[in-house]
C-alpha cells in the first residue's frame, strides 16, 4: 500500500512541476542514476530486456496508451529503450536514439498519457523484482523529460 501511495506522489510532483524537486537529475540528454550498482539491480541488460518486454506488453493493453504504441516498430521502440534506460543506469550500453523532444513533438502526449505510461514502467519493474529505491533513482532522472514529451 505504501509502495503504490508513494507512486501516486511521484505522479502527482511529475504532474505538478514537472520534475521531482527532491532530485538533482536535470532534463539534460545523458542524465544518469548515481551510482553504478544500480544496474544490477534491474538484472543489467537482460533484466532491461524483460522489463521492457513486459512494459511494452503493458502500454498494449492500457487504453491511454494503446494508440500511440499499437502501429510503431514495438521491436524498435523496446531495443531503444533498453539501450537508454542501460546508458541512464551507467550499464555499457550507448542510445543512439533521438532526442527526446524531437522524437515527442508531434505526438500529441497528454498528461494522463505520461503518467500512464509511468505507471505500466512501474507495474513491468514491480513483476521483474527491481527494488522500490532502484526504481526510484530511475524515475527520479526519468521524470525531467516530462518538459519536453508533454505537449498537451
Amino acid at each position: 500500500m505504501l509502495k503504490k501511495i508513494c507512486f501516486a506522489l511521484l505522479a502527482l510532483s511529475i504532474t505538478a512541476s514537472g520534475a521531482l524537486v527532491a532530485t538533482q537529475a536535470s532534463a539534460q540528454e545523458g542524465a544518469q542514476v548515481s551510482d553504478a550498482a544500480t544496474f544490477k539491480d534491474f538484472g543489467e541488460k537482460a533484466g532491461l530486456v524483460k522489463i521492457m518486454d513486459d512494459f511494452m506488453a503493458g502500454l498494449l493493453k492500457d487504453p491511454r496508451t494503446k494508440s500511440s504504441f499499437e502501429n510503431v516498430d514495438q521491436q524498435r521502440v523496446k531495443e531503444q529503450l533498453v539501450d537508454q534506460i542501460c546508458a541512464i543506469l551507467k550499464g555499457p550500453c550507448e542510445y543512439k536514439g533521438g532526442k527526446m523532444g524531437q522524437v515527442h513533438r508531434e505526438l500529441g502526449i497528454n498528461r494522463e498519457n505520461f503518467n500512464a505510461l509511468v505507471e505500466q514502467l512501474q507495474f513491468a519493474m514491480d513483476k521483474n523484482n527491481v527494488p522500490f529505491s532502484s526504481q526510484n533513482k530511475l524515475l527520479a532522472v526519468l521524470a525531467p523529460m516530462h518538459r519536453v514529451i508533454v505537449t498537451q
